[in-house]
């Protein structure tokens, strides 16, 4: 088993950024490379972080291991900083992508602490409000058979979409983890990796909280810390930043305009859509978790309609943080107000949207934190490295449907005997029908049109023999097309890169600790160079 290194991937701009073309790359607040742009980061946030400031992010921090208190007291008496990261509490520990975040973070504020000699912690922001129950309640796995299965919590209510720090599932949870756990094979390690997934995923266990826990179980030695968006402190430390944005929302709906306007005048696509009236607010209402969006003097609910004034959200938010949110475009800037986050480490989707936070970080007075882009790779088996080396393959050559990978690989594997026939039949047709149509034409120009109706039809009858040739292959071939099409399925389930859809458990019950040090040694390399 090895885990190759891939590019990550994303929008024009996010591409662009990462290739260092000056035309993305302004958009950003600086060259994650660079580590002038993290001492200059580093300067500016030591001055808005005194030791109160410093206590009061590391008691909403938690984290695992011997040391973990040992290394927050540091981190309070030094001065440090911190490398976030997060994402929203899939099932079962979510897709890969989540836990190579995670594993950057750690290699990015391990590198960072060396240069800047001080103390540098890796945080996980588990995103507990977020209300996508769809997004997060399914996991799939490929079983020994090499079936792709899809395992579930039951949906919700089209019109019922609290913050899933509010969700807390029964005994389904664990029906859940009992079948997600049935379809991994025993082995040398699979007892202590299924223990601990069950352990987490236990009845009246909310999904951040299980997420929080099983992130623990993979990377407590790392010294990862976690912090759940709903927790109350933490909501207390952010309300005055969110009502200052409630009371300027006219001002950054503005602010926001002109700076889509200046991201697609460059030719990029926004990431966030921008929508008219839309404020950068989720308030709790009767269909859940709802952004505000202004009119008139006050504000309306996105889809209950329901319309309150700015009072009445104020006041609702007093009585209980935790009903009042940030979007996609605060969050980042609550995360920087409370914790001194030199680097947020983002995959492509939240990479795209950094550009568009700029006035809202300006806005509240704050700088934007370096955007680190996350390790992309994808993990392969020693069989499906055989495999690709028996057909000559590379995993990208796998992302487009099986039909074309099938068809090319035959199509190359034709006897050169065979192709020399068909391409001197081509050429014989070609010439015959020239010189055909330049006879006719001196008797009748009209008879153009026969002549190149004969050619294509011989041309057609030419590609149907070669197509029956090539069928004939497949049947021939049809065992060792198969072993690709499993290899495909590793790399490409349902169509889509690994990262995005299979679950780490899958490796761990396999090989144990050696997944995660195979990982660790990749994303060292996530540091600056």
């Amino acid at each position: 088993m090895e885990i190759r290194r891939k590019a990550l991937g994303g929008s024009a701009l996010v591409r662009g950024w990462i290739a260092g073309e000056p035309a993305a790359s302004r958009f950003f607040p600086a060259s994650p490379c660079d580590a002038a742009s993290f001492h200059a980061q580093a300067e500016s946030v030591a001055g808005r972080f005194d030791r109160a400031a410093r206590l009061r992010a590391a008691s909403l921090l938690r984290g695992k291991g011997e040391d973990a208190e040992r290394r927050l007291a540091r981190f309070v008496e030094e001065d440090g900083f911190m490398i976030t990261t997060g994402q929203q509490p899939g099932l079962f520990g979510g897709p890969l992508y989540g836990l190579f975040k995670a594993m950057s973070a750690i290699a990015l504020a391990r590198d960072l602490e060396e240069r800047l000699d001080r103390p540098v912690l890796p945080v996980f922001w588990v995103a507990s409000e977020d209300h996508d129950w769809e997004e997060v309640r399914s996991a799939r796995v490929i079983d020994p058979g090499n079936d792709l299965h899809e395992i579930a919590l039951p949906a919700r209510p089209e019109l019922d979409l609290p913050p899933l720090f509010r969700i807390q599932p029964g005994p389904e949870l664990e029906q859940a983890a009992n079948a997600f756990l049935a379809l991994h094979p025993d082995s040398d390690f699979s007892s202590e990796w299924k223990h601990s997934l069950r352990q987490a995923y236990r009845s009246g266990t909310t999904l951040p909280h299980a997420y929080e826990s099983w992130m623990h179980s993979l990377l407590a030695s790392d010294g990862l810390f976690v912090v759940q968006a709903h927790e109350t402190e933490l909501k207390r430390a952010s309300l005055p930043l969110l009502l200052d944005e409630l009371a300027g929302a006219e001002q950054r709906e503005e602010e926001l305009s002109q700076r889509s306007a200046e991201i697609e005048n460059a030719g990029f696509s926004l990431q966030v859509p921008f929508l008219e009236g839309g404020t950068n607010l989720f308030l709790e209402g009767p269909t859940g978790r709802e952004r505000l969006f202004r009119e008139g003097e006050g504000f309306r609910l996105r889809r209950s309609g329901t319309r309150l004034s700015a009072d009445a959200v104020r006041e609702q938010a007093t009585a209980d943080p935790s009903v009042l949110s940030p979007n996609v475009l605060l969050r980042p800037v609550v995360e920087s107000s409370i914790l001194p986050t030199l680097a947020y480490v983002a995959g492509p989707g939240e990479a795209a949207y950094f550009p568009q936070t700029e006035p809202v970080f300006r806005g509240h007075g704050l700088t934007t934190p370096i955007v680190h882009p996350r390790f992309a790779g994808e993990v392969v088996e020693r069989k499906i490295s055989r495999v690709m080396e028996k057909f000559g393959v590379e995993g990208v050559e796998l992302a487009v449907p099986f039909h074309e990978v099938a068809g090319r690989l035959t199509r190359d594997e034709l006897p050169s005997e065979v192709q020399s026939a068909l391409g001197a039949f081509r050429g014989t047709i070609a010439r015959a029908a020239s010189e055909l149509g330049r006879a006719v034409a001196e008797i009748d120009p009209t008879l153009k049109g026969p002549v190149d109706h004969l050619r294509g039809q011989a041309f057609s009858s030419l590609d149907d023999v070669e197509r029956k040739v090539i069928q004939s292959l497949k049947r021939e071939n049809e065992i060792a097309l198969s072993q690709l099409e499993k290899a495909q399925l590793h790399l490409y389930p349902g169509g889509k890169p690994q990262e995005r859809v299979l679950n780490a458990l899958y490796y761990l019950v396999r090989y144990g600790d050696a997944f995660l040090e195979e990982l660790r040694s990749q994303t060292r390399e996530t540091g600056l160079r």
